[in-house]
This record gives C-alpha cells, structure tokens and sequence, in this order.
C-alpha cells in the first residue's frame, strides 16, 4: 500500500494532468480521420470496423502518451524542451541558464501541480458518476433476468431454435418473454438471453417477428455485447471528449445496419421489416446496456433498408471536407501542446538538478520560424498518402454529383408540391410506393389529396384506372368514398348491377350495402315476391338476417308483411313456429303489428294455457296483455 502511495507523486499527476489534455487534440484526430474514411467506405460493415477501430485506438492514445510523457520527464532521457521556449516567448535564445530557487520559470513550475491535481480530480469524480451508473444499468439487468422474465411456448422456442439453426448459431441461447420490454432485445455477455416481449409478440405478423429476432440473433453471432462493453468501459474513462460519444454512436448505428443486414438476408422483406422498426420505435423501452432491435435512429435506418439516401451523398462530401479541416486542426494542436508538455515536464527534471547542483545550463536550439512550423504542421497533408486520399474525395465528390443530378425522391415530392413533408410522412408515403407520378395523376383526377390520404390510397391498392372507374358512375366521388368502396371491395360490376335494380343509389349507400353483403341476388328475390325494399331497409333486412324464405314463410301463415314489419317481427323473435301456435291458440286473425306486440309483452301460447287454466276463457289479445302486465299469475 505504502508503495502505491509513493507512487501517485506530484509528477505522476501532473503527467496525468497533461495526458488528459494531450487526448482533446488526440481524440479530435483520430475522430476526423473516421470520418474521412468512413465518408469514403460504402458498406455497413466496413464503416463498423473503421468505428471500433478508432475507438481501440482512442482508448491506447492515453496510455502511450502517458508512458511517453513519463520518458520525457526522466532526466536520463531528456532530450530539451525546445517547444517550451517558444510557448513563453524567448525563442531568440539559444540558451537560458537557470539559477537559484527564485526564478520565473520555477515558481511556474511549482504552481502546475496544484492546477493538475484539481483537473485530475475532476477527471475522476466523472469517472466515478459514469461507473456508478453503470453499475446501476447491470443490477437492473439482473433483477429483469431473474424476475421478470419466463420462458417462451413451445411452439416459438421451436420457431427461434429453427432461426438460430439458419443463422448457424451453435451457441446455447434462452428465448423469453418479458413484459417490461416493448422490442425484442439481448442480454447477457457469456449466456444470453433473447427477450420476446408480449407486445411485440401481439402486435406483429409472424414474418416480422422472424425478422426481429433475426436481428438480435445476429447481435448475439457477431458478439456484439462485447464490443458495448468495451464501448461503455472507454466512455467512461474518457467521458470529457465528444469525439467518444460520436465515434460510440457511430458504432451502435451501424452495429443495427449490420444487423438489420443479416435480418433481411434471412427472411428478405426489407419492407415489412421497415414497418416492424416504426412500430417499435413508439414502443422504446430498452436499458442501455442491452442490444435491442429498435435501438438507433429510426429514419436513419429505415430510409437505409428502402434505399432511399435522399440528401446523403452531398452530406458526405460536406463530413469529407469538414473532416479534413478538423484533422489539420488536430494537428496544429498537437504540435502546440506538445510544445508546453515539454517545457512543464522538462522544467521539474530541471528543477531536481537545479537543486542539486545549485546551478545547470540547459541548452534550447533555435526554433523554427512561425512560417516553417505550420509548413511542418501541414506537411502530413501534402504527403502522398494524403494526396490520394484527397483524390479519392473528389472521385466520391464527381460520383455524388452526379448521383444527385438525378432528381431524388425528396426533390420530385417537392416538385409534386409537397413542400414541408415531415420525416415520418416521407418514410410512409416512400414505404408505400407513392410516386410523384402516382400524385400527378391522382391531381389530374381532380384529387388533392394529402400525404395521410395518399397513403391511404396507396395502401388500400387504389389506382387512376380504378378512380376513373368509379367517376362514370359518381362523378363527385370524394377520396373518403373512394377508400371506402375499395376497402368494401366494390367493383364496378357490382356497381353497374346495382344501378340496374336502383338507378339512384349513392356511394354511402352502395358501401353500406357492400358492407352487409347485399347482392344483386339477394335484392331480386325481395322482388320476386312483389316487395320493393329501399336501400336502407335492404341494409336493415340483412343485418337482422330476414331472407326471402322467411317472408315466404309469413306469407304462407296468411300474412302480409311489409319491409319494416318484416324487420319488426325478425327483430322480435317472431318465428313461423310461434305464429302457428297462436293460431292453434284461437288468435287467428292477428296482423303483423298484434303479432310484434304479443311477443314484446310476453304473449306465449304457454301463457294463454295458464290463464285458461285458472278460467280466463275467451280473453282478447288487449286483455292477455294487460293480464301480463299486472303480473297477475
């Protein structure tokens, strides 16, 4: 213990100190240089292995620079603090010759460490805020995978061992349900687990669900978990750079590009998977430890499965060129920092020697002008590896150009007159295949339709030929009536043998009788038996299930219903039967309305027995009623 407490000197913080701030400059570099090379990478894949690569690099930049520094620190290894001289402004000195403890560059020096100690401090309260919520994220994994979880039916464990077989998984793998999740998702590092929650189970088409759990299947094969440990590890150790968080994020978008690769591969409807992410997206309920299916930007991702890249190509060019300006700076940086390393580390060697010996001559050449430093800090850019890379930009810039000479779908929708299309509106309108075309001509219709209803549209399999369709016989058909009768699967055939039974029949009308399977069929048989329904009372006479028998039926009793006394005594119950047995009851002669009033109040042939039984003999209808009504027997 003792010994560790020696170690963490003045000079082992300071070290530190400089190391932190060295990795700003650092992290700006290696970020930059991701992105010119991912600006250039076409595939998922290969912008996954540059992001995971730049993030290993970034989490070793601290521990070389710090070893570094140390070695520079080291008198027996201290080569001059050359860029010390030019950051306190005496670079017209060849030599400056330190003496006594009262010098500038001394009391300098001896008021680093307090500043250092401060920054590390800092530096390791985040670390431990950021540790301990991760700490957090882990007990609730645990508590979910031992509470809250259970193992799935039969019949989708059989479905997902199936998957894991086409996917060549040879892992032990548990597939659970979960109902505090609302998307499938992973966890666990060395036993994982596969959440299937209830929701997602519920709410998607078995094809959808395949494809989800394709996903996370693949997440679980490409060892996905590991790599977010180790993203989770270097974020908290160097929370204070941005880069991190960007090049971090980077990684877990295209970590679900890659996944959602693998997912179409296997069940190869890129469309209805891109409809399984809208619906999870409004579902999103994940700890961030976790690998879910709906994790990662959702536009993003969707328009990537449709292969829609919109304004991509010129962003691209612009991240190339912005990436390129960051890298120059990072370098300027570098070049300037390392300067007052030197001249912090070098000065506390000097120090001790200075101490010592009561007085040292250090010797600091002549640095290079101002002019000749930026030709050095930019020479890396002008080297005939940047030179090609530079090439290779304007190569990605002259293909992007004339990719966007093609008018993208985002252009020809605003050319088509919509102008302030939101984001989701654009996802659904491209999912569902409306074209600029499709809008020109559903306009040239006379159908100013919005992006909600052309959707609509689009969905219910609504085309120019079947809107032309259906004007010969409305002209006014509005695109409410229009959906409607496509969804009630009205033809015009089933139109034109309408008109010919009703010549007057409008669209509300024919979809409410569509709606209730009203034929043409069932229509004649009405007519055949001299009855003439309107279109209302056809609808009311097949909701209550009246058939042209049934009236035959009444009709041979002696009766002579009309439409609504058929509804009437069909709503009531009035069976042949019972009208029979009234008859046989002596009530010969009731008409249609005794007949419904009779049943309402309970009028059976069983209670007419009874009341005779107890010497009510010969009572009219009117008196069995009012008999009924006193609750007498």
């Amino acid at each position: 213990m003792s010994n560790f407490a020696n170690w963490i000197t003045p000079e082992v913080l300071r070290t530190l100190g400089w190391t932190l701030l060295h990795f700003l400059w650092q992290g700006a570099g290696l970020a930059a240089l991701f992105a010119v090379a991912a600006a250039v990478c076409r595939s998922a894949r290969g912008r996954y292995a540059l992001a995971v690569g730049a993030l290993v690099l970034m989490m070793m930049s601290p521990v070389v620079t710090f070893w570094w520094l140390r070695a520079q620190a080291n008198p027996a290894v201290q080569t001059g603090a050359e860029g010390a001289s030019t950051w306190a402004g005496t670079s017209t000195q060849n030599a400056t010759a330190l003496r006594g403890s009262h010098s500038p560059v001394a009391e300098s020096r001896a008021e680093q460490p307090t500043g250092m100690l401060w920054l590390v401090e800092a530096w390791f309260l985040g670390v431990l805020l950021l540790s301990l919520r991760t700490a957090g994220g882990l007990m609730l994994i645990e508590r979910m995978r031992r509470k809250e979880i259970q193992a799935v039916g039969a019949e989708l464990f059989a479905r997902c061992v199936a998957l894991q077989r086409r996917m060549g998984l040879d892992r032990v793998i548990q597939f659970c349900e979960c109902h505090r999740l609302d998307a499938p998702a992973v966890l666990g590092w060395f036993r994982p687990v596969v959440l299937l929650p209830v929701r997602a189970l519920t709410g998607l088409s078995e094809a959808q669900i395949e494809a989800v759990i394709a996903h996370e299947l693949a997440h679980i094969r490409r060892l996905d978990c590991f790599v977010n440990l180790f993203q989770i590890a270097t974020e908290t150790l160097l929370f204070y750079h941005p880069a991190i968080w960007w090049v971090s994020q980077r990684i877990r978008a295209e970590r679900e590009h890659c996944c959602d690769d693998e997912a179409i591969a296997i069940c190869g409807d890129a469309v209805n998977y891109a409809r399984a992410l809208t619906l999870m997206e409004e579902w999103r309920t994940a700890p961030a430890l976790m690998m879910a299916a709906n994790r990662g930007p959702l536009a993003e991702r969707v328009m990537r499965l449709l292969g829609w890249d919109g304004a991509a190509g010129r962003m691209r060019v612009a991240g190339l060129a912005g990436s390129l300006v960051c890298l120059v700076g990072a370098l300027l940086a570098g070049n300037a920092f390392l300067g007052v390393a030197h001249a912090a580390l070098g000065g506390g060697a000097s120090l001790k020697q200075e101490q010592q010996s009561g007085s040292v001559i250090v010797v600091r050449p002549e640095p290079a002008s101002a002019k000749e430093r930026a030709e050095q800090a930019v020479k890396p850019a002008g080297s005939a590896e940047a030179k090609a890379q530079t090439n290779k930009g304007k190569d990605q810039q002259t293909a992007s150009e004339e990719q966007n000479k093609k008018e993208s779908y985002l252009d020809a929708m605003e050319a088509a007159g919509f102008k302030n299309l939101t984001v989701d509106e654009l996802i659904a309108m491209k999912v569902q295949g409306v074209t600029p075309g499709y809008v020109k001509e559903m306009r040239e219709l006379g159908l100013q339709a919005t992006p909600d209803e052309l959707v609509g549209m689009r969905v219910q399999g609504i085309t120019p030929e079947y809107v032309r369709e259906m004007r010969k016989f409305d002209a006014n058909a509005n695109i409410d009536e229009l959906i409607g009768m496509k969804v009630q699967g009205i033809t015009p055939d089933y139109i034109r043998e309408m008109r010919t039974l009703y010549s007057s029949i409008n669209v509300d009308e024919l979809i409410g009788m569509k709606v209730q399977g009203v034929t043409p069929e069932y229509i004649r048989e009405f007519h055949d038996l001299g009855l003439q329904p309107r279109a209302d009372d056809l609808i009311g006479l097949k909701v209550q299930g009246v058939t042209a028998n049934y009236a035959k039926e009444m009709r041979a009793m002696g009766l002579k219903p009309s439409t609504d006394e058929l509804i009437g005594m069909k709503v009531q119950g009035i069976t042949p039967e019972y009208v029979k047995s009234m008859q046989a009851a002596g009530f010969k002669d009731l008409d249609c309305d005794e007949l419904i009033g009779a049943k309402v109040q309970g009028i059976t042939p069983e209670f007419i027995e009874k009341a005779r039984k107890h010497g009510f003999q010969n009572l009219t209808l009117d008196k069995l009623m009012a008999l009924k009504q006193a609750d007498i027997l």
